[in-house]
C-alpha cells in the first residue's frame, strides 16, 4: 500500500490541561465528497480557538487531538473531492475552515467548497487569510443579529482587534455613526481612518459617557457587555460574539444577541467584491512564518497587535 504523502503543519495536544503548539510532520488530508483540498499559502489565527470545545473534537464529541488549528486561509485549489463543482484546480480561493475539522495551520488544508471563494486579486494571500472569519463575523453581527441601518449609531467594542476593525469600516459605510473603544489612545488614528467619528480608550476613559445607541458589538468580553447594556435605546441590539446574558433587571425594549458566525459562499464573494473595489481593507498586524506559530499566537494573546496575525506557509510567488 503507498505511503499517504505528508506536510509540514502545526499541532496542538493537551498536556496537563494546557494547550501545546508543536510544529512537525502531518499526513496530508484527503478531499471528501464536496471538499477542496487547498494548497495553503497563508493562515490567519483566532487568540481564543484553543478554547473552543470544537478545537478538539468532532461533531459528536469524540477527542481528535492532536488538532491543527487556524480556521482563516488563502491558497490555492490543488484536488477536488467527489462531486465538487464552482471551483477548479489552479484556483486561488480564500475561505473559513470547519469548526470541527483540521484548520489551515498547515501545507494542506481539505475544507467544503461551499466555504471558498475566489480570492480578492488586490491582496495577498498573507492579506487574503485576514479577511474570512473576521469580516464574515462583523458583517453577520452588525447586518443579520445587529439589524443596523443608516443614521443609527453603533458602539464597537475592540474596535482595533481582528473583527473590530472591519466592523468600523462595515458600519460606516452603512451610513452609522460610530463610536469604537480600544485600549491604547495610539491606535485612534486608525480607527478615525477607518470610518469611527469617535474613539474611546478605555484605559483612561469611561464608554458610559458616550450616550445612548442603536447597537452594542461586544468583542471583548468580561463585564463589558453588561456594562454597557443600559446604553442600547429602547428598540436597540446588544450583540456579543464571546457569549454570555445580562444579568440583574431584564429588558423587554431591546435584544440581546449571542452568535457563531457561519460561513457562507456569497458573503465570502461580496467581501472580495469589496475589497477590489477597494471599499474595505484587512488590517495585518504582523506576519509570522509557519515554524514560528506559537510566537504568533502568544502576541495576539498578548494584545499587543493591531488587526489580525497571519502565518506565512509558504512564500508569496
Amino acid at each position: 500500500m503507498a505511503q499517504q504523502p505528508s506536510m509540514t503543519a502545526v499541532r496542538a495536544y493537551v498536556d496537563a490541561g494546557t494547550p501545546r503548539l508543536a510544529v512537525e510532520t502531518a499526513p496530508r488530508p484527503v478531499p471528501g465528497i464536496g471538499d477542496v483540498l487547498v494548497a495553503v499559502r497563508a493562515a490567519s489565527l483566532t487568540p481564543t480557538e484553543l478554547g473552543w470545545p470544537s478545537t478538539w473534537t468532532d461533531r459528536v464529541g469524540r477527542d481528535r487531538s492532536p488538532v491543527i488549528p487556524g480556521h482563516e486561509f488563502s491558497g490555492v485549489v490543488v484536488a477536488l473531492g467527489p462531486g465538487t463543482t464552482g471551483l477548479g484546480v489552479g484556483d486561488p480561493v480564500f475561505g473559513l475552515a470547519d469548526w470541527y475539522r483540521d484548520g489551515a495551520a498547515a501545507g494542506y488544508l481539505a475544507v467544503e467548497a461551499r466555504n471558498v471563494a475566489a480570492k480578492p486579486l488586490t491582496l495577498s494571500h498573507a492579506d487574503a487569510a485576514c479577511v474570512p472569519l473576521a469580516a464574515s463575523t462583523a458583517w453577520q453581527a452588525l447586518f443579520v443579529h445587529g439589524r443596523l441601518r443608516d443614521g443609527q449609531r453603533v458602539l464597537i467594542h475592540g474596535a482595533a482587534g481582528g473583527v473590530g476593525v472591519f466592523a468600523v469600516q462595515l458600519a460606516r459605510s452603512a451610513g452609522a455613526t460610530v463610536i469604537g473603544t480600544c485600549r491604547s489612545a495610539g491606535r485612534a488614528a486608525l480607527l478615525h481612518d477607518l470610518g469611527a467619528s469617535e474613539v474611546v480608550d478605555v484605559d483612561r476613559e469611561r464608554f458610559e459617557d458616550v450616550g445612548p445607541v442603536d447597537l452594542v458589538l461586544d468583542l471583548v468580553g468580561d463585564d463589558v457587555a453588561q456594562r454597557s447594556w443600559p446604553l442600547v435605546r429602547p428598540g436597540g441590539t446588544l450583540v456579543t460574539v464571546v457569549g454570555g446574558v445580562p444579568r440583574g433587571r431584564p429588558r423587554a425594549d431591546a435584544r440581546w444577541v449571542w452568535f457563531v458566525v457561519e460561513a457562507d459562499r456569497r458573503l465570502l464573494a461580496e467581501l472580495a467584491r469589496s475589497i477590489d473595489e477597494g471599499e474595505l481593507r484587512p488590517v495585518l498586524g504582523a506576519v509570522f512564518p509557519l515554524y514560528d506559530a506559537p510566537r504568533a499566537f502568544g502576541a495576539k494573546l498578548r494584545g499587543g497587535v493591531l488587526g489580525k496575525v497571519a502565518l506565512q506557509v509558504v512564500d508569496e510567488d
